[in-house]
């Protein structure tokens, strides 16, 4: 498993294992099972929130932690905090978040969406005292536009703050919020990209080709429903199939290589219920084939979407 070193203490897996379903698909035991098999995996860049599942997630992932209780510098542990960014909220919210996860300090701690409140030099001065008083190792944003991960960084310096040092969006074969200009912000800047949803929540699977799956991520968290089930990404996906087809490869072992794979990415987090999900990442990771996802690409790279049927 690649790694980056981080500070010269933590360290960011280039697998990552998302908690989401944590607490909201599989309950504490299979979690921790799984938390078992990935770290004994090579994986140790965990990825929660506070609005998974109001802090259950977290909770999980602390009971993790304190049972097991890894070394300090083989895992890196990442978690999100919501808006509205007022300074005393972001305080306790952080404060409940070390409870939670029974940890003394936030490896990676994300603002997990853009609101206006996010801009406040007194709202980013609270991030900053947080990193200062040794409660959070580095500041992230997560779900952001280029536009508004420009303005952040440029009031943080303006102010002389600690600035966002790790992104964290969207991105797979079908839909994705790395633009071109979000990436040349982080390159320039020297920000490592971490993407989700490889498998677009499973839309990228087929399997939700004659309805919604009753148990699934769209079934339980029907706003996703909207990012994919648009005729973009329907032309996306019927792109994937064709090629997997032709190459005689499973689709979404395709996918995620894909995902996988792609430049200037530092890390991708994948969701799981089960141990094969795991499996299935580490098997992409290890397939890399260039000229299969230069194929996926043609029809990323067309700018007005209009994939003629092959």
């Amino acid at each position: 498993m690649k790694t980056i070193v981080s500070d010269g203490i933590q360290r960011m897996s280039s697998i990552g294992l998302g908690c989401a379903t944590f607490g909201r698909e599989i309950d504490e035991a299979a979690s921790h099972g799984l938390l078992d098999y990935a770290y004994a995996r090579g994986i140790s860049f965990l990825d929660t929130a506070l609005e998974y599942g109001d802090g259950v997630s977290e909770s999980i992932v602390g009971t993790w932690f304190a049972s097991r209780r890894p070394s300090a510098d083989s895992v890196m542990l990442a978690t999100k905090i919501a808006p509205p960014y007022e300074p005393a909220r972001i305080v306790n919210a952080v404060n409940e978040c070390l409870r939670r996860l029974c940890v003394p300090i936030i490896d990676l701690l994300y603002l997990h969406r853009w609101d206006a409140t996010a801009e406040s030099p007194a709202s980013l001065a609270a991030l900053d005292t947080l990193v200062r008083a040794g409660k959070v190792r580095m500041l992230g944003a997560s779900n952001y536009t280029s536009e508004e991960l420009s303005t952040a960084l440029a009031i943080q310096g303006q102010y002389g703050l600690e600035c966002f040092r790790v992104v964290q969006n969207n991105h797979n074969i079908a839909v994705s919020d790395i633009t071109p200009e979000f990436r040349q912000i982080c390159l320039t800047r020297g920000i490592p990209i971490v993407t989700y949803s490889p498998l677009g929540a499973g839309f990228l699977t087929g399997k939700h080709q004659r309805g919604i799956e009753p148990g699934s991520r769209f079934d339980l968290v029907p706003g996703l429903q909207g990012i994919y089930f648009h005729e973009a990404a329907k032309r996306r996906l019927r792109h994937l199939e064709r090629v997997a087809v032709l190459a005689a490869q499973n689709q979404t072992h395709l996918a995620l290589a894909w995902a996988l794979h792609q430049p200037d990415v530092t890390s991708v987090l994948v969701g799981a219920r089960t141990q094969v999900h795991i499996d299935q990442a580490l098997a992409a990771q290890a397939f890399n084939a260039p000229a299969l996802f230069a194929k996926l690409e043609g029809v990323r790279a067309n700018a007005m979407d209009d994939l003629k049927e092959e």
